[in-house]
């Protein structure tokens, strides 16, 4: 999670319907904070898009879908890439499910395969799951990934030589929000990791603890803008919220190049930082 990002996929606002009146009035519903601006939220995706073709990784979109809601700008949660392919999730939200199989047709194109796929009873979504090193998965047992899901992981990946880990994840605001465990970790690099340090469960700072990682605490004022979620772009530069000054003055005092854009509409009025808009594909 943490390597040198050469591809990424990424789902504009304008092709996930921000601009399409009957798909912007189900906003509400899928748990936005309030309507979506749409040109407000397309510049900040091409900002971000700026810096991540400026960093050296080859950007790719994810086409415009009449299955697509509002939450598919959002296109980390639907795929989980491995070094056999592609597995789809099956997120527990049931407007995002038909976001697995757009993904899967279009990196088809990419000649990335499909190595599996997580099927009701099983519910994942990808922000629920980290590559702790190349061999360890941990996955967040909550309301976006349950239990079968995760054994269902387990399963598809045990094969491999990949050992799965469930952490369990706080009620928070309740089964309506979006907490995924990635909302209270982003590894910075191979030993360094972000995080919000008292929402996360006892059991699993032990475990980060006794692996020898390294933790950086968010300012707890910017839990709300979302300052866990950080993306790594490899050799120790991240992509942030401009939002969240303290904490990203914290990242630069780790040994950190924070580079930042602005996500007041396209990120927090979703509950999606920058990880959460990326599905990275290659990293070397």
């Amino acid at each position: 999670m943490t390597g040198n990002l050469r591809r990424v996929l990424v789902c504009p606002p304008r092709n996930a319907g921000w601009g399409r009146p009957e798909k912007a009035a189900a906003w509400r519903e899928l748990g936005f904070h309030h309507p979506g601006d749409f040109p407000a939220a397309q510049a900040e995706h091409d900002a971000l898009c700026r810096l991540l073709a400026e960093a050296g990784a080859g950007v790719v979109f994810l086409p415009e879908s009449d299955a697509l809601t509002l939450d598919a700008v959002y296109a980390h949660d639907a795929s989980l890439p491995t070094d056999d392919g592609l597995i789809l999730m099956n997120p527990a939200k049931p407007n995002r499910v038909p976001e697995a199989r757009a993904q899967a047709s279009f990196v088809a194109q990419l000649n990335i395969r499909v190595s599996g796929e997580v099927t009701m009873p099983g519910c994942t979504e990808a922000g629920d799951i980290v590559w702790l090193d190349p061999q360890t998965l941990l996955v967040g047992h909550g309301y976006r990934t349950n239990r079968a899901g995760i054994e269902q992981m387990r399963a598809l990946l045990a094969p491999k030589g990949v050992d799965v880990l469930s952490a369990p994840l706080p009620y928070g605001s309740g089964p309506s929000a979006c907490l995924h465990l990635m909302s209270l970790m982003s590894m910075l690099d191979e030993r360094t990791i972000l995080v919000d340090l008292p929402w996360l469960a006892v059991e699993t700072v032990e475990l980060l603890r006794s692996r020898g990682f390294r933790l950086l605490e968010i300012e707890p004022s910017e839990r709300d803008s979302l300052a866990c979620n950080v993306l790594s772009l490899g050799s120790r530069r991240l992509v942030a919220l401009d939002q969240n000054v303290r904490t990203n003055e914290r990242l630069r005092e780790g040994g950190f190049d924070v580079l930042t854009f602005p996500g007041a509409e396209l990120c927090i009025n979703g509950s999606g930082g920058p990880t959460c808009l990326t599905r990275p594909l290659l990293r070397a």
